[in-house]
């Protein structure tokens, strides 16, 4: 099992992405991490396990020793956890298969001290969005502005949640001011687009931060994943309902993701550099009616069209067309039609995602060729609409969203 580094030596944030959850490496003879694939581990010493197991079960606390089975824990993925909560200036980090298994586990350990009732500030990703409100794991949501919070919290609040930037709108929320707001209800922050780059909410008051992996962590689009930082006491609540329910992040994702991290700093900055650059010109482009863009920086630019946005997203070459976002590459989507299609229309409107709001997650590219492919798009002519034919019934049928 990975063994932590000393603490006492601060590092910049650069370095911890490089270093965090290696530092064993060399000891081991070794200098890429290792993958450890393993579903079951051979134990001879069944009294010896027995007490480790109830120990477990009792606390949740990682294992000395080899883990006991794959659903339990993972030295793979158990560098990524720790590398991500030195990045986020957390005590720990519980990985899981998604951002959104990451949420449910969450709102699991709350709901089992009976603090079932949620204050949320949309807008949230479509699908956390949804996740509490349709009530699914027996949540009751209270949705307000950041500055009802405290009014909106009762004795059975266990949670607080808000996106900042939030997803897709980019809108940003005062983490110190909002924590405070919340007194001894935990907040938690969903930091998947500013990344610990950019933002890190535990310095200011969060105590939970969540992510989806998937995203800016993997940072290449081939790797799921979803990582809550938090202390010591909620990560072990979150492990057991890790172990209980299965969301587990599988070791080759933990492998992936912990190779993503060592690049993020980098990443993140250049594409920031190129986002904020598109923003200035789309800030002046007469067929752009309203360009949104955060104070803290990032590669997520949004901007509302004058034009239909379905032309824009049929008319780009370079730019993929496609939900999610983080990756190297410059994706492109409508929210409205996609990502947070299930969130219903009057409550998309008043999170302010209207229908000619686009999202475009700025990757690696030149600005230059990004720039020429963007105008192009927006001078698109109208495409000519295809249309699937449609069952008797398929108008009752209910819209599934997709990724972010």
């Amino acid at each position: 099992m990975y063994m932590d580094y000393d603490a006492s030596t601060p590092r910049a944030l650069a370095t911890e992405a490089v270093h965090a959850g290696r530092e064993d490496l060399a000891e081991l003879g070794l200098h890429a991490p290792p993958i450890d694939l393993s579903t079951t581990y051979p134990s001879y010493d069944t009294r010896a396990e027995a007490a480790r197991i109830d120990e477990f079960a009792t606390t949740g606390a990682r294992l000395d020793g080899p883990p006991v089975y794959a659903r339990l824990d993972n030295p793979t993925t158990a560098r990524f956890e720790a590398a991500l909560a030195r990045l986020e200036g957390a005590d720990d980090a519980v990985a899981f298969a998604s951002g959104m298994a990451a949420l449910t586990a969450v709102l699991l350990v709350r709901a089992s001290l009976g603090l079932r009732h949620v204050v949320a500030v949309r807008p949230l990703y479509g699908c956390s969005d949804h996740l509490l409100n349709a009530g699914l794991l027996g949540t009751e949501v209270t949705w307000t502005d950041p500055a009802g919070v405290a009014d909106a919290i009762r004795p059975d609040t266990g949670l607080v949640m808000v996106e900042s930037p939030a997803n897709p709108t980019l809108a940003e929320v005062d983490i110190r001011a909002l924590a405070h707001a919340c007194g001894s209800v935990p907040l938690l922050v969903d930091n998947t687009f500013a990344t610990p780059v950019l933002q890190r909410p535990v310095e200011e008051g969060a105590r939970i931060v969540l992510h989806s992996a998937t995203k800016y962590l993997g940072g290449h689009g081939d790797v799921m994943g979803g990582v809550v930082a938090c202390d010591d006491e909620f990560a072990r609540a979150l492990r057991q309902v890790r172990f209980a329910t299965g969301g587990v992040l599988h070791p080759l994702a933990g492998y992936l993701l912990l190779r993503g991290l060592s690049t993020l700093p980098v990443r993140v900055r250049a594409a920031s550099a190129t986002a904020a650059e598109l923003v200035r010109r789309l800030a002046t482009d007469p067929r752009i009616a309203r360009v949104h863009y955060p104070r803290v920086g990032g590669a997520m630019v949004s901007f509302e069209v004058y034009g239909d946005p379905h032309d824009v997203i049929a008319g780009v070459r370079l730019i993929t067309p496609a939900v999610s976002l983080g990756s190297v590459d410059t994706l492109i989507q409508h929210p409205a039609s996609i990502s947070h299609r299930i969130v219903a229309e009057g409550d998309r409107r008043s999170a302010g995602v209207s229908d000619r709001l686009l999202r475009m997650s700025v990757g690696l590219e030149d600005v230059e060729d990004l720039w020429r492919d963007l105008t192009q798009a927006l001078s698109a002519p109208p495409a000519e609409t295809v249309r699937a034919p449609r069952a008797a019934d398929d108008s009752a049928a209910p819209s599934r969203p997709v990724g972010r």
